[in-house]
């Protein structure tokens, strides 16, 4: 049996997908009411194919409890946030579950983190936690670190496609685990120690953070001397050797907007460039207000609470707000007492902000300007809607004349 801790983004996919693959599975978290759901036969968020897998985990016997399970495996796939402060990761859930796997778990488990985790996180914290409590390393559990390669709003295919990597102390205990993800990963799986398994998550997520800040700052650049920026990128993009990204309001989600500050955070003399990369990033949402700004002036709109925000989610088509650029935007706006503007997402379904709405067109009645804030499909299909509003198009997918950019 396979006892997967934490029943999120990362961690219920996965726990169905092995499920499916016919193998036992119990899923548990913390959170009860989200049990009860599962349980019940309710999803807890949105995601494409999610639906179906959940059906035929369910067929295959999986279950769901807040108890830790006494079983030989255990993946765990709980939330890694980082110090505000001190940009370091901040362990204590990890630690938690793992000293609650200690409690319950057979002699010679093993033990796999799917939690992204900053390079040394096992050294620092992971081993010391249970060589604290007793247990052998390599003989009363084995330890190995597994970090998730799967994005939102297409989880089910990258779970499928996306190569792995494994990180083991012994070679052998890793490539028993690589034989337990071949049940569903149809792509190669890397065995490796787990210290490079830690560092690759985090430079694949800095890497692509990177790449966007380039093309945020451009956007500033070609902003200031009113130039456009995405046919400025099209062009040189043409180039073979060129692949500029799309700029955008910010960057969200738990990857791309959390992971580089684990480097900043344990190098802070070696990371300028990526340091820099997360300055400009962060700063993408302050920017949107001063576009918001510029448009309200150019129309004599004095009212903040006639602006609309379009896209509560981080990216488009899920119902996931980590770190979302407009929730970034929103803390913006309540720092300068700009109280009032209106909020919709098609795909959030519980109210999560002040002035959010559940109606598209009652959210449009109430507003002059519209910033689209994040391409969902549904914003895409109704253009015709707000062909009469001031809109302020941050993702570029708006065609409607005199529609504003960043």
């Amino acid at each position: 049996m396979i006892n997967i801790v934490g029943l999120g983004y990362i961690g219920l996919p996965t726990a169905l997908m092995f499920a499916k693959s016919g193998l036992k599975v119990v899923g548990t978290d913390y959170n009860s009411e989200l049990v009860n759901s599962l349980t019940e036969g309710r999803l807890t968020f949105e995601e494409k194919g999610l639906e179906e897998l959940f059906q035929e985990a369910l067929s295959n016997g999986i279950e769901f409890s807040t108890e830790y399970q006494k079983t030989h495996t255990y993946i765990l796939a709980v939330p890694t946030p980082y110090i505000k402060e001190s940009k370091k990761l901040d362990p204590k859930y990890v630690i938690s579950a793992l000293n609650s796997v200690l409690d319950v778990c057979e002699r010679g488990a093993v033990i796999v983190i799917e939690s992204t985790i900053s390079p040394g996180t096992t050294d620092r914290y992971i081993r010391p936690e249970i060589e604290k409590r007793g247990f052998v390393i390599g003989e009363d559990v084995h330890l190995l670190h597994a970090p998730e390669r799967i994005i939102p709003g297409n989880m089910i295919y990258e779970l499928e496609n996306n190569s792995r990597t494994i990180g083991a102390d012994d070679r052998e205990v890793g490539e028993k685990v690589k034989g337990l993800y071949l049940n569903f990963c149809k792509e190669e799986i890397v065995v490796t120690d787990i210290r490079s398994a830690e560092m690759s998550k985090v430079v694949e997520n800095t890497y692509r953070d990177i790449n966007i800040a380039f093309a945020n700052e451009l956007s500033k650049i070609c902003r200031t001397d009113n130039m456009d920026v995405y046919e400025i990128i099209r062009i040189a993009n043409k180039h073979p050797r060129v692949n500029i990204l799309q700029p955008g309001p910010g960057v969200g989600g738990h990857c791309i907007s959390v992971d580089p500050w684990f480097l900043v955070g344990d190098y802070p003399d070696l990371t300028n460039l990526i340091l820099t990369a997360r300055k400009i990033n962060d700063s993408m949402p302050r920017h949107v207000l001063g576009r918001i700004r510029d448009i309200m002036r150019e129309h004599g709109i004095k009212d903040i609470s006639k602006v609309g925000l379009y896209g509560l989610a981080y990216k488009e088509n899920v119902d996931d707000t980590r770190e979302s650029p407009t929730l970034q935007l929103l803390e913006r706006m309540d720092e300068h007492l700009a109280f009032g503007v209106k909020v919709f997402d098609p795909h959030v379904k519980k109210r999560i902000v002040d002035h959010q709405f559940m109606n598209f067109e009652d959210f449009l009645n109430e507003i002059e300007i519209l910033v689209i804030m994040v391409g969902h499909n549904h914003i895409k299909d109704n253009m015709n809607l707000i062909k009469n509003k001031f809109v302020l198009d941050t993702k570029n997918i708006c065609s409607i004349q005199g529609s504003y950019k960043l």
